[in-house]
């Protein structure tokens, strides 16, 4: 056999034993999980005591893409539609103008820190403006809060159906980048609609099939109805982006229909995404830790606290108060609202973008979004307990 390959499935295997038994740890001291996968990955990595070689951002962005998928499609079966229908209005609001408002603050912030032109700013706006569903699914169900049902659904809401839109925000900043002169705001405006509505609407469509299909056919095994629950959230996926669709939002919507449903074996199927979910989570933080660099840090502590302070102080607590201004929330469901925005590996994958498209200060986006990511994981994340009381 592959000797290669043998060292490979060896430090795969002993990184995914040692970031579990972490996770057991540093959830009894309060510190975020998919914070230590990601110390894992780096210090694992060429910098790092494994001296593991990855440098690959296609295949990371392929792979984000890939787990993204299946950590939205567990996050919305889990969300059922009755808990989430009182609270849609608040989410959605949420959702869109909170990713618009940030991305908008944080162009202006950038803009004057970094001196770079107003497109790079809002690029870099974009790709960290977004919470991350990977990291707030997580820390809800494993720090047992006790928070009001209302509270956590727009949580969840927020976080699962936001993404859509900083995906989308960072894709037509790069296009604008690229080729400037085949940029129409009229254009943007309907292509952001269309991906939206086709998205939304095939993934309910295709979640209730999914639920009904699973209901109508009688396997030999049991043990393969997950893989045609994968098999399904892959082909929805695929389907909705041919579609001209949104696919990311196509299956967390999927999940949520489909988790609204009686299906056979739901509560084992809920069980089984759930860990799969842990898994995607794992890889994908592993990776990107493994893609850092730590002594391309260094250089830009300063200008990523900068930035970190003022997404935590300024651009997420300005989003969360007036986009739900017109709701009635006190002060402080507001203000923890705006402590769970807790970003995470979405935009870490979303800066591996600007370095596919080859975009001018790609790799400083992708330095600068990662310190970011640390930053706010860290501290939001270990101070959600306390918020919560």
């Amino acid at each position: 056999m592959d000797k290669h390959l043998i060292q490979v499935m060896l430090a795969f295997g002993v990184l995914l034993i040692v970031s579990v038994f972490a996770s057991k740890t540093t959830s009894r001291i309060g510190i975020p999980s998919l914070l230590i996968f990601i110390i894992v990955g780096m210090v694992a990595g060429s910098e790092g005591l494994g001296g593991i070689q990855f440098n690959d951002f296609t295949v990371t962005k392929n792979l984000g893409t890939i787990a993204l998928s299946y950590i939205l499609f567990s996050g919305g079966l889990g969300t059922q539609i009755e808990k989430v229908r009182p609270v849609w209005r608040e989410g959605i609001t949420l959702a869109v103008f909170g990713v618009v408002i940030s991305t908008a603050v944080m162009a202006a912030l950038i803009h004057s820190i970094m001196g770079w032109t107003w497109a790079t700013s809002a690029l870099l706006g974009a790709t960290m403006s977004c919470t991350d569903a990977a990291a707030v699914f997580s820390i809800l169900k494993t720090r047992n809060l006790h928070i009001k049902e209302k509270i956590q659904s727009v949580l969840e809401l927020e976080s699962g159906s936001n993404d859509p839109i900083a995906i989308f925000l960072t894709i037509s900043f790069i296009q604008i980048i690229s080729a400037p002169a085949k940029f129409s705001g009229g254009e943007l405006v309907l292509e952001f609609f269309i991906q939206m509505g086709v998205g939304g609407f095939l993934g309910f469509i295709l979640g209730k099939l999914m639920a009904k299909l699973i209901n109508s056919i009688k396997l030999e095994f049991e043990g393969l109805y997950p893989v045609l629950t994968i098999a399904g959230v892959i082909t929805i996926y695929a389907v909705t982006e041919y579609s001209h669709g949104n696919g990311f939002l196509s299956v967390y919507m999927a999940g949520m229909a489909m988790g609204s449903e009686r299906f056979y074996s739901k509560k084992s199927l809920g069980v089984f995404h759930d860990g799969l979910a842990w898994l995607m989570q794992v890889a994908m933080f592993l990776s990107l830790g493994l893609l850092v660099n730590p002594s391309e840090l260094i250089p830009i502590i300063i200008p990523g606290f900068l930035m970190a302070t003022g997404l935590m102080l300024i651009a997420r607590p300005l989003s969360t108060m007036i986009s739900l201004s017109p709701f009635q929330f006190k002060f402080s469901q507001m203000m923890f609202i705006r402590l769970g925005g807790l970003r995470g590996a979405v935009p870490i994958i979303l800066a591996t973008f600007s370095l596919v498209g080859a975009i001018p200060e790609s790799r400083m986006i992708f330095n600068l979004v990662f310190f970011v990511v640390i930053m706010s994981t860290l501290i939001q994340g270990t101070t959600l307990g306390f918020m919560a009381r």
